[in-house]
């Protein structure tokens, strides 16, 4: 949700056009800050993100995103095994066209990637098939971990070109990729797809790799059972690493048209039996990447009314002593349509504290609230334990990054 003042909004973000009362009461009566996810010189991934959310230092557990992707599947990593996230995608003209090949669906890219494992696969190369464009390349070459891959939401409209895997190990990455585009060149579902007037799936891009990870239990680690909601591979596997139990909510996609209302229910009806429930929503972020102004801030108040509102109204039968948390893992800026570094505006209800009368939830307002400034695991220590940590000062020169971010330079 977290994003940088907009010309096209008068200077303001999508956070602060959206209409969002709810958000902005638990802002309102709860308290703010603004929380760093991503530690510095690492990249500013979902995964990293959630993991730090989740309080899991990622300088001590992150091994790579497609392993967590294919835990999240029920492949079973063997230590010789490396992962790679998957994605199908529109190439044209040596550009990225779309990272996600038009949101293909999942029914189309299955037989798609039915049809790579049958042409591509073998004892040491397998794809396995996961949602929409989001899928697993599981490869047994040690030198192929090593390779320097770029993650295709980050170079959108660019040449790909010095972007493709590089150094030890990208060979086979490279021929697997040429191979695939001459594949699904004249693939069935693609022709149809192109008569469609929707992008193909023309090419595979591998990234993300890394070995399986091994986490402690959250359980043990915060003392509180939980659960997670999301539509998402990525946060599904997170989750299924720390013993989280996993919610299937029918009519999630990871898309604008997921089933927000959904996931409230589902985590009202869970909380009965759990102490914490994850609800994730990537609307917001497939916005940030297409550049879309109009449903980012639509997302925000889906989330807003059909979530955060219908937990806050219906939550109060359940028990006497709650907290509600809101915040976005990472920014992804409508202006350079991937994700930063920055730290994000958090808030936090609790229902007999209380609070610092924020008005509103946004980036600017919470870097006002009492809470300060947050490193990555402090936020889960906050959420899960009564007493409250001592908030770290802001290390960065820029002490607003939202205000006089590099893209307004």
């Amino acid at each position: 949700m977290a994003d940088y003042p907009l010309e096209e909004l008068n200077g303001k973000t999508p956070l602060q056009v959206a209409h969002k009362p709810n958000m902005d009461y638990i802002a309102r009566k709860g308290k703010s800050g603004i929380l760093r996810t991503i530690p510095e010189k690492m990249q500013p991934g979902s995964d990293i993100a959630n993991l730090s959310i989740l309080g899991y230092d990622p300088l001590k557990y992150y091994t790579g995103r497609g392993p967590i992707e294919a835990v999240s599947l029920g492949i079973k990593l063997k230590r010789e095994e490396t992962a790679f996230r998957c994605n199908l995608v529109t190439l044209e003209n040596g550009k990225m066209e779309d990272y996600s090949a038009g949101h293909i669906n999942s029914n189309e890219a299955k037989e798609i990637i039915k049809t790579l494992n049958k042409k591509l696969g073998s004892k040491s190369i397998k794809f396995y098939n996961g949602v929409s464009y989001r899928h697993i390349l599981l490869i047994k070459n040690e030198e192929t971990e090593r390779a320097e891959c770029t993650p295709p939401h980050d170079i959108t409209g660019k040449t790909i070109t010095p972007h493709l895997p590089r150094g030890e190990g990208s060979e086979i990455l490279l021929e697997l990729i040429k191979k695939s585009q001459e594949i699904l060149k004249n693939h069935p579902i693609n022709i149809k797809r192109i008569q469609e007037e929707k992008k193909p799936a023309n090419s595979i891009w591998p990234w993300g790799q890394g070995k399986k990870p091994h986490l402690e239990s959250f359980e043990e680690k915060f003392r509180v059972k939980g659960a997670i909601i999301s539509a998402v591979d990525l946060i599904k596997g997170i989750g299924k690493l720390i013993g989280l139990k996993t919610i299937e909510v029918p009519g999630a996609t990871g898309y604008y048209n997921t089933n927000y209302t959904g996931k409230a229910e589902y985590a009202l009806k869970h909380l009965k039996n759990q102490d914490f429930i994850y609800i994730h929503v990537e609307a917001p972020d497939e916005a940030g990447h297409a550049g879309d102004i109009e449903n980012k801030i639509k997302a925000i108040e889906n989330i807003d009314q059909k979530i955060v509102g219908k937990v806050l109204n219906n939550i109060t039968g359940l028990d006497d002593n709650y907290k509600i948390a809101i915040l976005p893992d990472h920014p992804t800026p409508i202006k350079i349509k991937t994700h930063t570094n920055d730290p994000v505006p958090i808030a936090i209800y609790c229902n007999n504290e209380k609070g610092d009368k924020i008005q509103t939830f946004d980036e600017n307002s919470a870097q006002k609230g009492s809470l300060g400034y947050l490193i990555g695991e402090q936020f889960m220590n906050l959420l899960t334990k009564k007493e409250h940590p001592q908030p770290k000062q802001q290390t960065s020169q820029n002490t607003n990054p939202y205000k006089k971010s590099k893209i307004q330079k």
